[in-house]
C-alpha cells in the first residue's frame, strides 16, 4: 500500500480552510471568557478527520464514475489507479471509525455526563457530518452531482464549525457568533465555487451538475463575486456591533489577497489558470479566520 498516495488523496493544502470555523469558535469562547485546550485540539482533529474523510470519499466518487479521468489540478489517486476503489473504502472506514473515537472524545471533555442531551445532540451532528462527507460525490443520490454542494459548504464550514465550536466551550448561543460563521461559510464556498469554475469543462462531460454548470461561467463569477464581497460586509457588521478597539479591523488585512483574486478572476478566460487561485482564497480565509479571532481578544 502507498502511503505517499493516500498522503495526496488526503488533500493536505484543504485542511487550513477546513479549520478556520474551529479558530474563529474558539477564540470568539476565549473572548467570552470561555476556553479549554482540550477541546480546542479535539475539535480540530475532528474537524481534519470529518475534511480528510470528504477528501477520500470525493476522490472515491468521481473516480469510480469516471469524473476525474480528465481533470484539471492535482491528479486523484483513484481515477489514476494509485489507489484501488477497495483500498480508498477501506481508508474511508478506518478514518470515519478513527474521527467518531475523537468525536466522542471531544463530546465526553465537553459535556462530561452533566450535560447528556448536548452530548446526543452532538452525536447525532456527527454521524450527519459523516454522512455529508461520503454523500457528496458517493451514491445515486449524490448532492455534489446535483448543484447542492455549496450548500453543504456552507452550512458545515461554516455555520456547524463556528458556531458548533463555540457552543462546545460555553454551552451557549450568543447571536452575534452567527455572523463571523456566516462569513467564514460564505468564503468557504466561494472556494468551492472557484473549483467548480476550474472543472466546468470536464463536469459538464461527466454529468456532474455542479452550481456552476447550471447557471454557466458569466453567472458563476458574479456569484462568486457576492460570496467574498457579503463575507466582507458581514465581517464589518460583526465589527459594528462588538468594537472595542481598532485592532479588531486586522482581519482586513487578509481580503487584500482576496480582492486582487476577485481582479483575476475577473479578467481569466482560461479555467484551467484558476487552479492557483484556490490556494490563495484557502489560505486567504484561514489568515482571516486567525486576525478576526486575534483582534477580538485585544
Amino acid at each position: 500500500m502507498d502511503v505517499i498516495s493516500f498522503v495526496k488523496a488526503a488533500r493536505l493544502r484543504t485542511l487550513p480552510l477546513s479549520v478556520s470555523g474551529i479558530i474563529i469558535g474558539s477564540f470568539l469562547a476565549k473572548d467570552f471568557g470561555f476556553f479549554d485546550w482540550q477541546i480546542c485540539v479535539l475539535a480540530l482533529f475532528t474537524t481534519i478527520g470529518f475534511q480528510v474523510l470528504s477528501n477520500f470519499a470525493n476522490d472515491y466518487g468521481d473516480g469510480i464514475r469516471g469524473t476525474d479521468l480528465v481533470r484539471e489540478g492535482e491528479a486523484r489517486m483513484v481515477s489514476s489507479g494509485k489507489i484501488t476503489p477497495k483500498q480508498m473504502k477501506m481508508a474511508m472506514i478506518i478514518t470515519t471509525i478513527i474521527t467518531l473515537i475523537i468525536a466522542l472524545l471531544l463530546i465526553y471533555i465537553s459535556f462530561g455526563k452533566e450535560n447528556f442531551a448536548f452530548s446526543i445532540l452532538f452525536f447525532v451532528l456527527g454521524i450527519l457530518s459523516i454522512t455529508a462527507a461520503i454523500k457528496y460525490t458517493v451514491g445515486n443520490s449524490a448532492y455534489g452531482y446535483s448543484g447542492f454542494g455549496d450548500v453543504f459548504v456552507f452550512v458545515f464550514f461554516g455555520l456547524v464549525s463556528v458556531i458548533g465550536s463555540y457552543f462546545l466551550y460555553t454551552k451557549e448561543i450568543h447571536f452575534v457568533v452567527f455572523l463571523p460563521a456566516i462569513a467564514v461559510g460564505l468564503l468557504s464556498t466561494a472556494v468551492l465555487n472557484l473549483n467548480n469554475m476550474r472543472d466546468l469543462i470536464n463536469d459538464k462531460v461527466a454529468n456532474k451538475n455542479t452550481l456552476v454548470v447550471k447557471i454557466g461561467p458569466s453567472a458563476a463569477k458574479k456569484y462568486h463575486y457576492f460570496l467574498v464581497l457579503s463575507s466582507l460586509f458581514i465581517s464589518l457588521l460583526f465589527i459594528g456591533v462588538t468594537f472595542t478597539n481598532y485592532f479588531q479591523f486586522l482581519f482586513l488585512i487578509a481580503y487584500l489577497p482576496l480582492l486582487k483574486h476577485l481582479i483575476f478572476v475577473k479578467n481569466n478566460q482560461q479555467e484551467k489558470l484558476l487552479d492557483g487561485e484556490l490556494k490563495k482564497v484557502a489560505l486567504s480565509t484561514f489568515l482571516y479566520s486567525i486576525l478576526l479571532g486575534i483582534g477580538q481578544i485585544f
